[in-house]
């Protein structure tokens, strides 16, 4: 055998495992960088901050392209899991952003991201739906709750049909589960909410009756 053949060949690729594992540390504390951006994005917008929501969603795009540029030589790196749970928060700022503000929801191709990545964020996106409902309900039944709910239901209606293995959706059967659960608990918080607001209305007519009669 000739070992100086064999160290030329395993030197090279000790020089590919070192680059990949650079890029690997790099790309993970930009998917880090990312998912904070994202996390501060939803808070915002449960805040009703539209500026400061804007402001990091483009931060957000920024972070995201900078990341899927870093590992496109990549594909393991592109796919490991914090680099597509990134993704995935990404996602679910932008589509929980137009589904609050009921605007048009971005596509896969305008995020730059793939078609499982985008379905599993507009799962997350259907669950932020949730805090948003019970925040508009602790002022009272509206409008606006029942557009939220019945997007959510639109929602899990269409994540429903998607019935493939989890090598091709990633992990969407068991988000689509926790949507109809999350689903389920809301529908029933916004009936207690209209229920006890037409017994509201109801005592108030009574006490407004009887202080007519009174007089």
């Amino acid at each position: 055998m000739d070992r100086e053949h064999l160290d030329t060949i395993a030197e090279s690729i000790r020089e590919q495992f070192e680059e990949i594992n650079q890029t690997r540390d790099i790309a993970y504390q930009r998917s880090r960088k990312l998912t904070s951006i994202c996390a501060r994005t939803i808070r915002a917008i449960h805040r009703e901050e539209w500026p400061v929501s804007e402001t990091l969603l483009a931060e957000a795009k920024s972070a995201a392209e900078e990341m899927i540029d870093g590992v496109r030589p990549y594909p393991a790196l592109y796919h490991a899991g914090y680099t597509q749970d990134a993704l995935k928060e990404y996602v679910e700022a932008n589509l929980t952003y137009a589904l609050v503000r009921d605007h048009r929801l971005p596509t896969p191709e305008e995020l730059g991201i793939e078609d499982n990545t985008w379905l599993n964020g507009l799962a997350e996106a259907a669950t932020e739906l949730r805090r948003r409902i019970l925040d508009i309900l602790r002022h009272g039944h509206s409008q606006e709750v029942e557009r939220l709910l019945e997007t959510m239901d639109d929602i899990y209606s269409v994540l429903v049909t998607f019935d493939f293995n989890d090598s091709i959706t990633h992990g969407l059967r068991r988000r689509t589960d926790t949507v109809r659960g999350v689903l389920e608990r809301t529908r029933g918080d916004v009936t207690t909410s209209f229920r006890q607001s037409e017994l509201v209305q109801a005592l108030s007519s009574v006490e407004t009756r009887i202080a007519t009669e009174s007089d």
